[in-house]
């Protein structure tokens, strides 16, 4: 079983941590356009299981992905499980309809400009993000991959990362919570 190892940091100054962050030797790769369309389960509510299933287009490429319960509340680590799908806005959206058909509820969208980043650190590779969130903000994500003899140790990695930036107070909720609770006030 595949888990994503990640934290993620609300930014004042994303210029000033792309510097930090080249300081240190990533690499800065492409710059990606993101939309998550969520969609709650029929019989199961995802809020309460803490699980999210989304389709993302990134530019015409699709992808379904399903994440499962937080498993670790000092990083956000959960098994996540993603498969491509057919390309273009076509194939997004007939995925949505056959899902809303089986009873799904499209929830929101979340739309982000998204600068990656790739840095070895401790060992271990890692994916660094830095997100311009449409109604949010700008934040920055270190995430990797882990197997389960490997979790801990990803864990620890990122969490040293974040202590290198100074980054200290994590976000726990995702876009998707934020955006709800933004649009119920």
């Amino acid at each position: 079983m595949t888990y994503e190892v990640e934290l993620k940091f609300p930014l004042t100054d994303a210029a000033g941590m792309q510097a930090r962050l080249e300081a240190l030797g990533a690499v800065r790769g492409a710059v990606q356009t993101q939309c998550d369309q969520y969609f709650a389960h029929p019989v199961r509510d995802f809020a309460t299981t803490d699980e999210a299933l989304r389709i993302r287009s990134i530019g015409e490429e699709n992808r379904i992905t399903y994440k499962g319960p937080v498993i670790d509340k000092a990083t956000k680590t959960r098994h996540e499980s993603e498969l491509t799908f057919q390309s273009g806005a076509e194939g997004a959206a007939q995925l949505a309809q056959i899902w809303e058909q089986l009873g799904f509820r499209r929830v929101r969208k979340v739309q982000k400009s998204r600068q990656l980043f790739r840095l070895r650190w401790k060992e271990r590779d890692l994916e660094i993000c830095l997100d311009r969130v449409d109604g949010l903000g700008e934040f920055l994500e270190i995430e990797t991959l882990a197997d389960e003899a490997e979790k801990a140790v990803a864990q620890q990695t990122i969490l040293s990362l974040a202590a290198e930036l100074q980054l200290t107070t994590p976000e726990k909720r995702s876009y998707l919570e934020m955006l709800l609770e933004s649009d119920i006030s």
